[in-house]
């Protein structure tokens, strides 16, 4: 099994997922500001991964801070993280990885062993990386139970291993089910503008040997018709307080489609892509990224020069199309605001 991320004494290593399928590259990037720059081109994407690799680049970027004063290092430990909070606005978990690495600095911090506070921060950093995997699994588990034997299940984007520590959100429950010993067949839309679905969705499975179909964005319609999708199942960047869901751009799209035929569209994501201190999905930022990844696959130009562009990088979509939420918690269901402040409180 490939690994997303991981920490070393010499920084943190990532698969380059921009270079899927064509290359396995795993570089190593050796400073906060590197890491932070990975983020934001997405070498490393998928909300559960952004969060563990910025809480690594906090980790790191905190090590490399060369100083005894204290003051200086306290101004420094904040620029490290205002740098990684400012590398993708949407997926709540960057910002919820960051706070947490600021409560274990603050913890240790007044103690005034700089030495203690770096080793507590990697520590964090690392035991953080190993719960994101263990709490997908307990997800798939909970998940795998609301897919009846010989499903096909059409996914968007990819909420896959390489979207997380590993093992995946929507792809863990995939992934549970069949560890289970049902079989399931993918559908995996390709995700344009960056193929996501194309790209990585195709790349893990075929890896995990699952039986894949991959189908254009557009497509998604009429598979749906034709009575050869069972379920849907996506992940999340951010969740509001309703249960609005704030997911790669398209989503809302599939979710239309599925309510139009009767079919289920779940959505799994982990307790902190929960956002309660948003009342609804309209206040969800939504990341604007450059008009290139629409003009442009790879270095091939498929537009004409000059045309205006808008490529928003996520959607949401409002509760009512979503069936049921898929968290380590259990399950949740409508009414949202009443189910997933219950989760989040017993988290």
């Amino acid at each position: 099994m490939f690994r997303t991320l991981e920490w070393t004494h010499e920084g943190v290593v990532m698969i380059d997922q921009r270079k899927l399928p064509a290359e396995e590259s795993y570089p190593i990037f050796r400073s906060y500001q590197e890491v932070a720059q990975a983020i934001k081109d997405m070498v490393v994407r998928g909300a559960p991964a952004i969060g563990v690799a910025a809480a690594m680049g906090v980790a790191l970027g905190a090590k490399q801070i060369d100083t005894d004063d204290s003051r200086e290092f306290e101004e420094r430990f904040s620029a490290i993280c205002k740098t990684l909070a400012s590398t993708r606005p949407t997926a709540v978990n960057l910002f919820w990885a960051i706070e947490r690495m600021r409560g274990v600095f603050q913890k240790h911090f007044p103690q005034g062993d700089l030495r203690r506070v770096k080793e507590a921060l990697e520590a964090e950093a690392v035991q953080m990386h190993q719960e994101d995997i263990d709490l997908n699994r307990r997800m798939g588990n909970f998940g795998a139970n609301l897919l009846g034997d010989n499903q096909r299940v059409l996914t968007h984007c990819n909420a896959g291993a390489l979207a997380t520590a590993g093992y995946g959100t929507a792809l863990g429950v995939i992934r549970a089910a069949v560890e289970q010993g049902k079989r399931v067949q993918v559908f995996a839309d390709e995700t344009r503008p960056f193929l996501q679905g194309a790209r990585l969705t195709a790349w893990e499975l075929q890896k995990d040997q699952i039986p894949v179909t991959l189908i254009t964005d557009n497509m998604a319609g009429y598979f749906m018709q034709q009575g050869k999708i069972d379920c849907v199942i996506v992940g999340a960047d951010r969740i509001a307080a309703n249960g609005d869901v704030a997911n790669k751009i398209g989503t809302y799209s599939v979710a239309v489609l599925a309510k139009e035929n009767n079919i289920p569209f779940y959505v799994a994501a982990p307790i902190s892509t929960l956002d309660l201190s948003i009342p609804s999905g309209d206040h969800i930022p939504i990341e604007q990224r450059s008009s290139r990844e629409v003009t442009h696959i790879q270095d091939a130009v498929i537009t004409p020069a000059g045309i205006a562009v808008e490529n928003p990088a996520f959607d949401v979509t409002p509760n009512r199309y979503v069936a049921a939420i898929i968290t380590e918690q259990g399950v949740a269901r409508p009414p949202y605001a009443e189910s997933l402040r219950h989760m989040k409180q017993s988290s």
